[in-house]
This record gives C-alpha cells, structure tokens and sequence, in this order.
C-alpha cells in the first residue's frame, strides 16, 4: 500500500480563501474564519475559543526572509470537515513568533489548518513548508486575485 502525499490541495475550500483581506488581528481574523467554518458544518463552536487559546499558547508567526507567515490550527475535536483557510492580507496581522514568542511577526498571509487526523497534521505543515520555503509561489499567493489562482498554486 503507498502513503497518499498530502497535498494543500486537498483541503481547500472556496469559502475559507479569502484574499486582501483588512484584518486588523488575530482575533477578527479568527472570527471571520470561525464563522464562515461554522456556517459550512466544518467546526464546532469549541473552534474559535480553542483556536485562540492555541495561538497565544503556541504560536505560530514564522518571520522569513521577506515577509511573515502564520500557521494558526487548534485542536482536532473542533473540526468536523478539514480544511486548510488561506487568507492574504493587506497589513501585516501581527502573530507572536513561533520561534521567540516575546517577538511579533507581520504575518500577511496566513494558513489556517482545520485537521482532525493526527497524522495529517504533521504531512501538512511539511507540504505548507515546501511553500512556505518558495518565495515565488509567496508573492504568488499574495498577489492572487482569485481563489482559482490561488487553487492552482497550492495544487
């Protein structure tokens, strides 16, 4: 039997890409997410407490080279539908750093993963990285002005 790769891909859904966007913070972003999720029988109502609460516990700005990104997820018993949500952002969100959480990081494009399997959501943060790591496909992503766009990029 081969291991089925885990592709972004897979998870996407037209509803949970929203692009240049004018989230001020985590927490409109996170609401924003929250309710759309909701509306679409993809969470609980336990997902935008626990969602928030991960975040400041753990968070998950990453500050690369040219801009920042952010990862934010929570726990699988909040999601009934994965998903991954892509958001791009006008501003910088302000996340606290993944790796020094006393530092902030202007995230302006985030991926919010919305997994219940333990296993998918070490396979998926690798494949986010492998985008994460291409600064084309970031400047991509933040330029994209359709959600077939950004569909195509994360294929």
């Amino acid at each position: 039997m081969t291991e089925k790769t885990v592709k972004v891909s897979d998870f996407l859904n037209d509803k949970l890409i929203f692009l240049n966007q004018t989230f001020k913070n985590t927490d409109e972003l996170f609401e924003k997410v929250a309710e759309v999720a909701k509306n679409s029988q993809m969470v609980t109502e336990a997902f935008l407490p626990k969602i928030k609460e991960r975040e400041a516990t753990f968070p998950t700005g990453l500050e690369l080279e040219d801009r920042g990104v952010a990862i934010p997820h929570t726990d699988a018993d909040t999601i009934k539908s994965e998903f991954v949500a892509v958001i791009t952002n006008q501003e910088g969100i302000p996340f606290k750093r993944m790796d020094d959480p006393n530092q902030d990081v202007s995230a302006k494009i985030i991926f919010v993963l919305g997994l219940n399997q333990p296993h998918a959501q070490l396979e998926m943060l690798q494949a986010l990285m492998g985008v994460i790591q291409d600064t084309s496909v970031l400047n991509q992503i933040q330029n994209a002005t359709s959600v077939d766009e950004i569909k195509e990029l994360l294929k």
